[in-house]
């Protein structure tokens, strides 16, 4: 189902749910980033998504990467919080979504690459090349403040 990420824009639809969300920064061993194409607005981003009744939020963090990746993982750490309400998510199916959002840090414990119905393409990137693909400033940040090696979570 097509979505249209909006950030920061008068024009942007109201939201009418709100979404606890898990996201995760997994590395390999020479320090790449695992990310997706996604399928739904052909942006690159880290596997994740929401949680379910079922899930911890680590928990929903460990099967949105597998599910997206073929990649079984063990969390590592937390990157931060995300909860900025300027940043709506609208699918076609009129859900207009305010996301909360937990990004975590993550390591591969096994499975194999595999793309989803969720992505188009899947790929470890060094840091140095992201600068090169298209992907919504949220996601960004998640990384930037990833790549910080920061002391302590971000909240926000």
């Amino acid at each position: 189902m097509p979505r249209t990420e909006y950030y920061d824009d008068p024009a942007a639809p109201e939201p009418n749910n709100l979404v606890v969300a898990a996201s995760a920064v997994v590395t390999d061993e020479q320090g790449r980033i695992l990310l997706q194409r996604r399928r739904d607005n052909d942006l690159w981003a880290l596997p994740g998504g929401g949680m379910e009744m079922s899930d911890s939020l680590p928990g929903a963090a460990v099967r949105e990467v597998q599910e997206e990746t073929g990649l079984q993982v063990e969390i590592t750490g937390l990157v931060g919080t995300y909860t900025d309400p300027r940043h709506v998510i609208a699918y076609s199916d009129g859900e207009v979504r305010r996301q909360f959002n937990v990004c975590f840090t993550a390591r591969v414990t096994g499975g194999e690459l595999k793309i989803s119905e969720e992505s188009t393409e899947l790929r470890f990137i060094h840091p140095d090349d992201l600068s090169e693909l298209s992907m919504h400033h949220t996601q960004r940040l998640r990384i930037q403040h990833f790549l910080e090696h920061r002391d302590r979570p971000y909240l926000g």
